[in-house]
């Protein structure tokens, strides 16, 4: 398997991931992620310090403002908010914004089943949906209904053993601690522009970033809430130990045992022994999540397209396997938020 086999199989036919090619896999509990190196597009404003939550001016709609100087902003799919005093929403979409530019959101999904208020500009932070609430909440994207996901997640809590309300904070900020685990695990590599990321060794999703600082800004919400919240459901709970979590450095090879214990062949010893058998030991556990995708049952991939903006096209991503929306300049893959469905 070469580096770019996985991916080409994973996503078939005209989004075109040339130069992408997949690094080292870390290991963090049930979490694996496989960083992703490539192309880098100047030119788009980071998440964190371009975008702005400026208005929750009713139950599911919501307003962004691009506050960069510069540089057109890739709205990350399914961006949600935690507020201080205020209902806490989450996007069925992507979008684009130009420098200055404010956008309401009127189909965005509350995920916060009561209280809340009026938006302050006091504490806000951004995550991701968890992967579980993903699939439902693209194909309720233009859906005027802002309750449209609480019974989805209110399934959510009652498999992770929690009260069944709509409420999504119930896992994304009571169970924070133990969540941004996978954040310190995992190592966040320079120049890193995407990830694959398997849960339970199946794949996840697949997030790709127009440069290393976009994706640097989004490193936290993808690794402990989008695909956080399924790894530590999927964690087993040791006897006697604390209930799932992630419990486990990053590893960076297969995992120890028949799979993954590394031996010297004849004639190795020392340090270049260790060395060559760590690299085998890798380049396995990279040919074993290649194996995984191409085994994922693929199908004819839809694109509908949402927005244009100059030479960049917004499309749906709709397949048997995966879903999501990704951003194209001349058929190149610029942005993409693929996940398992």
């Amino acid at each position: 398997m070469t580096q770019m086999t996985a991916l080409d199989t994973l996503v078939p036919g005209p989004l075109s991931l040339a130069g992408h090619r997949l690094g080292t896999p870390q290991q963090a509990g049930a979490l694996t992620m496989v960083p992703i190196s490539g192309p880098a597009h100047p030119g788009f404003a980071p998440p964190r310090t371009g975008l702005h939550l400026s208005g929750v001016p009713g139950y599911g709609r919501v307003e962004l403002t691009n506050t960069a100087a510069t540089g057109v902003a890739i709205v990350p799919l399914h961006i949600g908010y935690i507020q201080d005093r205020a209902q806490n929403h989450a996007l069925c979409r992507s979008a684009f914004l130009t420098p200055g530019q404010s956008l309401l959101f009127e189909d965005a999904c509350c995920v916060q089943a009561g209280q809340g208020g009026h938006l302050t500009g006091r504490d806000q932070w951004f995550f991701v949906l968890p992967l579980e609430l993903r699939a439902r909440a693209l194909d309720l994207r233009g859906l005027h209904d802002y309750p449209k996901l609480w019974d989805d997640i209110a399934d959510l809590n009652a498999r992770h053993g929690l009260p069944r309300r709509g409420h999504l904070e119930q896992i994304l900020s009571r169970r924070r601690p133990m969540l941004t685990q996978f954040q310190s695990r995992l190592e966040l590599l320079p120049g890193q522009v995407g990830a694959l990321f398997l849960v339970a060794d199946r794949f996840a999703g697949l997030e790709i970033a127009p440069d290393p600082a976009y994706f640097a800004e989004m490193w936290a919400p993808l690794t402990c809430f989008a695909y956080g919240v399924a790894a530590w459901h999927a964690e087993p709970t040791p006897p006697n130990g604390p209930p799932n979590g992630p419990r486990t450095g990053p590893r960076t090879g297969p995992r120890t045992g028949a799979r993954g214990a590394l031996r010297l062949r004849a004639g190795e010893d020392g340090t270049a022994g260790l060395r060559a058998a760590l690299e085998r030991a890798r380049a396995a556990r990279l040919a074993d999540i290649g194996a995984r995708l191409a085994a994922v049952p693929t199908g004819p991939v839809e694109l509908r397209e949402e927005d244009r903006h100059l030479d960049l096209r917004l499309s749906t991503v709709t397949a048997p396997h995966l879903a999501g929306q990704i951003v194209t300049r001349h058929d190149r893959t610029v942005y993409a938020s693929l996940f398992a469905r």
